[in-house]
């Protein structure tokens, strides 16, 4: 299986597409020049298309994703507001975008042709939206509002159309301000990394949602300011991993083995400022990128414990805040 890295730079207005080998390293294969500061992305279902939110003109890109990885730029929609984040239903026939400034969620439809339509449902009300986080059963969106301290739930109709879950939303610790979110793979439980306190939740999932653990993930004694990132979880279930830019720390979790609980194993210093970061399909490799060092590291993930090993840094265009792994 070869796997390819997708790194978005937008200062620089850069894509940058590397093939990862097997033993870790990188070998890039392109450099795209985007129209426009481009910042989500996500590759479809089918790993045919890359999708990417582009600002300031408020645009989804799509990329056509050839049998080396490269990509080819295919069509692209107009957007309601500023994207911030970018995913997919399960099944590849809608597009979300959550907008933090303009404090919605947008559905677009999928055409056949794998190209993005015009939004066809903006819900509004969202303030700080920050992601739409589809569940295995492809039926529920949760998508955390930041400044409003709750993850709001919405059901999604075979026809894309999201309305509110008779549980319409779950609320956070006050002053938490929930972010992005990951799935376990036994699909009982999500976990929330919380920006403004850099906390993990845990959430069991089900007829009614619940929060069953909530875990500080700063080293002990830390003092600055709390600005955490992002969140992933390899493929197996067993290691969850946050960052956060104050710190430029990865935070490294195991998880119980039926999910509901999570431990520090330790933390990795790493890149500077690191906005985004991600996990090959085996779960052997991380992959962060630093928003400030202009670098991005690849990291071994040990089989055990899931302590990381960095194995090597490179660089990439001005402001990397995005990475996204393809298997192709």
């Amino acid at each position: 299986m070869k796997h390819v890295v997708y790194t978005a730079s937008p200062e620089s207005q850069q894509i940058h597409a590397w093939q990862l080998n097997e033993d870790g390293a990188l070998t890039l294969l392109q450099v795209v020049d985007a129209p426009g500061q481009v910042q989500p992305m996500v590759v479809s279902p089918d790993k045919a298309f890359l999708y990417v939110g582009a600002r300031p003109d408020f645009r989804v890109l799509a990329y056509k994703i050839d049998s080396e990885g490269k990509l080819k730029e295919a069509g692209h929609a107009s957007l309601p507001g500023s994207p911030t984040h970018i995913s997919t239903d399960r099944e590849g026939r809608f597009i979300f975008v959550g907008s933090y400034n303009d404090a919605c969620v947008s559905v677009s439809p999928i055409g056949d042709n794998g190209l993005p339509g015009e939004p066809a449902q903006v819900v509004k009300g969202l303030d700080g939206c920050h992601s739409a986080n589809i569940d295995f059963s492809n039926r529920t969106l949760f998508v955390p509002a930041l400044k409003q301290d709750r993850i709001a739930l919405f059901e999604l109709a075979q026809n894309g159309e999201l309305t509110p879950r008779a549980q319409a939303e779950v609320k956070t610790t006050a002053g938490a301000g929930p972010r992005h979110m990951v799935f376990h793979p036994n699909q009982k439980f999500a976990y929330c990394v919380n920006e403004l306190d850099s906390s993990v939740d845990v959430w069991a999932l089900g007829e009614k949602v619940e929060k069953v653990q909530s875990l500080d993930m700063m080293p002990e004694g830390f003092s600055d300011t709390r600005w955490a990132a992002d969140i992933h979880i390899t493929p197996d279930g067993r290691f969850l991993y946050s960052c956060d830019r104050t710190a430029s720390v990865i935070t490294v979790f195991s998880i119980s083995n039926d999910g509901a609980t999570l431990s520090i194993e330790g933390y990795q210093q790493t890149e500077t400022q690191p906005r985004g970061f991600n996990i090959d399909s085996t779960g052997q490799y991380l992959i962060a990128a630093g928003q400030k060092s202009h670098h991005i590291a690849v990291y071994k993930i040990a089989a055990d414990n899931g302590l990381l090993q960095e194995l090597a840094r490179y660089a990439v265009g001005q402001g990397p805040m995005w990475v996204t792994i393809s298997a192709l």
